[in-house]
């Protein structure tokens, strides 16, 4: 069988979660007694992913000595060295694309992000859907949205406050599209990488822009579940309520 392979975000500075971030990296913030990175890896191990990439900059040597030390929880780790230039979602991506070169798609899961989600199940129907891309969104109340056709497929993006949309040229009338917020979970085929040949292997950029931009060439598709629940531990305070919302779940 094929292995299935994820790249975990963990290179952010984590400015939000200041003081906590002047001493060690967003990853390894714990939540219910564990770091976020431990519980987002044993997500995806019980999902079934052998091979993880996690990316680094913010005190990068205090990931790599803490994977070292948990013997990397039994899975193959590779690490995305970003010390030199902080790359953003896209340019993470593509950086680390020497690890997905082989035609199996891969997990993107950010390293703040906790859900009860199916991980596997999110991953099964991209590799059946074939897409390019497979997004995990929900119906979270937000000012800014992906837009999708009745087939699921990203068309665009709104930001209901200033009325900007994207892509350019874009343009759409109230309840022509479905409204989500993304989760920052997705699932990514390499084919991804053909749009990205014009961005240098250490270019900074959004991967939401990018999708944006090629939404209308690519096959990006949304996935949408029902009974997600999920938490963005973004500052302090949310720490105690993801504890108590999901350390039992995960």
């Amino acid at each position: 069988m094929t292995p299935m392979k994820a790249m975990i975000f963990a290179a952010g500075l984590g400015t939000r979660l200041k003081p906590l971030t002047d001493r060690m990296p967003k990853a390894l913030v714990p939540v219910g007694g564990r770091p976020m990175l431990e519980h987002v890896i044993l997500k995806l191990k019980a999902s079934g992913f052998t091979e993880i990439v996690v990316n680094v900059h913010h005190f990068a040597q205090q990931i790599i000595d803490f994977l070292q030390a948990n013997g990397n929880f039994g899975l193959t780790v590779h690490i995305s060295d970003e010390r030199d230039r902080l790359l953003d979602t896209g340019g993470g991506i593509k950086k680390a694309s020497v690890f997905f070169r082989d035609g199996t798609p891969f997990l993107v899961h950010n390293v703040d992000i906790l859900s009860n989600t199916d991980l596997k199940a999110l991953y099964l129907r991209h590799t059946e859907e074939k897409s390019d891309a497979t997004l995990l969104v929900s119906e979270r109340s937000t000012s800014r949205y992906l837009l999708f056709d009745d087939g699921f497929n990203l068309r665009g993006w709104l930001n209901k406050k200033t009325g900007e949309t994207k892509p350019d040229g874009f343009a759409c009338t109230s309840g022509e599209y479905r409204e989500y917020a993304f989760s920052g979970i997705h699932v990514i085929s390499p084919s991804i990488f053909r749009y990205m040949d014009g961005q240098g292997t250490e270019s900074k950029f959004s991967i939401i822009d990018f999708y944006l931009q090629n939404c209308r060439r690519a096959t990006l598709k949304g996935y949408f579940d029902k009974d997600l629940r999920l938490i963005d531990i973004g500052k302090p305070e949310t720490l105690a309520q993801a504890e108590r919302m999901f350390v039992n779940t995960m």
